[in-house]
């Protein structure tokens, strides 16, 4: 919570985004794990503001219902027509009324900007007593940005003078508006009715409040962002997956300042809500989405990708796929497994190579080892399923269910055609089709009888490479072919 929360944070969202060259308003593209407008709201939040508003119009109706499900208690106010960041700013004073206190407008396309940046804005505006305040950056590079011209003697704002406009000195400098500011709420209100449309766009431009304020006598600062690239904006796919690689290399550096391993930083992505505890090792190629957590002494990767997964302390998964699972302590997945949702691993249990599960708890010490479906079930403690194995769960209409009690010992290539039960330390032979319960302790065997057809090869496919094979072994043993 900040010290000095504002009294509201006006987030502009309300642009179509025709650069992005997408379907998708623009806001709602995702980087690690949360829209664009959701890493702005999130960060917003971090302020803990009386007020949040999210100016919406483009797509207004997607972005409104996106909010709601993501950002619940965020407001927002309509711009019905895209006339300018000054027009938008109104809607949204319109929409919450009268507000006195601190107004922090930001961008809803700059995901790499941080709750601590923005607090450093609002605490900045409230010590030096500003009519606004505006978040800057020191970039390597200020081509075609506004550059800040401020009074040599007071360190104030005087001017924001865009790139085209500029003389050579003033071009010089690296200081670059972020479009990013704090405003008092009052000032702003009434500065946003003088804002005029005479300008080659027809629009209300935000920055023009700063002009207004300052010949009325106000104070404009700044507040000098401590990495430039927080204010990035998003305007096109090629600026998107720059910002989602600085996100994802700020998230990975976090978690191994925190006692995490990663192998590999440059070949591993991970979303904002992923979580680890010390001494995990994350190998290279690996995929972290969601909800999944990583606990202590877990190997993940490499080729891995997890979503809203739980893996044990001292699990090993590689080179699998799985989605809203849990992977029990010490438990063992992979290679090329595919965990379902509901998927629930028990303590040191294995899912081995080309294991597909879905709905389905193992026990403790069970081991899937190769080649098997195990869906919609339950398997007991210590039982060992066998290679080749089929949970027949779907009748064409239902699913059913499936249970294997625990020291239980099936064979390879068996179909187990729900629903059925097997018992507690029960065995079932290899080639087995199980559809009726098997007993605890019992020995069940579903296969037809084997018949042996002598010296059909020869009959059948005279002068093939087999029959001749054929031949020769039975010579060699004095057979008959």
């Amino acid at each position: 919570m900040s010290a000095n929360p504002p009294a509201a944070v006006i987030v502009l969202a309300a642009g179509e985004g025709t650069r992005m060259k997408s379907k998708t308003p623009k806001v709602l593209h995702e980087i690690c794990g949360r829209s664009l407008v959701g890493h702005v709201v999130s960060a917003a939040r971090e302020l803990d503001p009386e007020h949040l508003c999210v100016v919406v119009g483009h797509a207004r109706e997607q972005v409104a219902a996106h909010l709601q499900e993501h950002y619940a208690g965020t407001r927002t106010a309509v711009q019905y027509e895209q006339n300018g960041t000054g027009h938008a700013v109104r809607m949204a004073l319109e929409e919450l009324g009268r507000v006195d206190g601190t107004v922090v407008v930001v961008c809803g396309d700059t995901p790499l900007l941080s709750g601590r940046t923005l607090g450093a804005l609002a605490a900045t505006h409230a010590a030096d007593g500003n009519a606004v305040t505006v978040l800057t950056a020191e970039v390597p590079d200020a081509t075609g940005y506004g550059r800040i011209v401020r009074d040599p003697a007071t360190g104030a704002v005087t001017a924001i003078v865009e790139h085209k406009d500029a003389s050579d000195e003033q071009r010089a400098v690296r200081e670059i508006n972020s479009g990013v500011f704090a405003f008092d709420g009052r000032l702003l209100a009434k500065a946003l009715g003088e804002v005029r449309t005479d300008n080659s766009q027809g629009e209300e431009y935000l920055t023009d409040v700063l002009g207004i304020l300052r010949e009325a006598g106000h104070r404009v600062g700044a507040s000098v962002a401590g990495d430039h690239r927080e204010i990035l904006g998003i305007n096109n796919r090629v600026q998107l997956s720059e910002a989602r690689a600085l996100l994802n290399r700020r998230l990975l550096e976090r978690a191994m300042a925190d006692g995490v391993t990663v192998i590999d930083p440059a070949s591993v992505q991970v979303d904002v809500t992923v979580t680890f505890e010390r001494d995990a090792v994350v190998h290279p190629g690996t995929q972290l989405l969601g909800a999944t957590h990583v606990a202590e002494d877990a190997e993940v990767g490499p080729n891995t990708r997890l979503r809203d997964t739980q893996v044990g302390r001292g699990a090993r998964v590689d080179n699998t796929v799985a989605d809203s699972a849990v992977i029990g302590e010490g438990a063992s997945v992979g290679p090329y497994a595919y965990l379902r949702p509901g998927t629930r691993l028990g303590v040191k249990s294995k899912i081995g190579t080309y294991v597909e599960t879905k709905n389905a708890t193992i026990g403790e010490g069970t081991k899937v080892p190769h080649l098997s479906y195990v869906g919609d079930a339950t398997i007991g403690e210590y039982t060992n399923i066998g290679a080749a194995s089929v949970f027949v769960n779907y009748d064409g209409e239902k699913k059913h269910h499936t249970t294997i009690g625990s020291h239980c010992k099936t064979g390879s290539d068996n179909m187990f055609v729900a629903p059925v039960t097997v018992g507690d330390g029960a065995y079932t032979a290899a080639g087995s089709v199980i559809t009726k319960d098997v007993p605890a302790g019992a020995l069940a065997v579903a296969r037809g009888q084997q018949r042996n057809i002598e010296g059909w090869v020869a009959r059948k496919r005279p002068g093939s490479a087999a029959a001749q094979a054929a031949t020769a072994a039975a010579g060699e043993t004095g057979g008959e072919g």
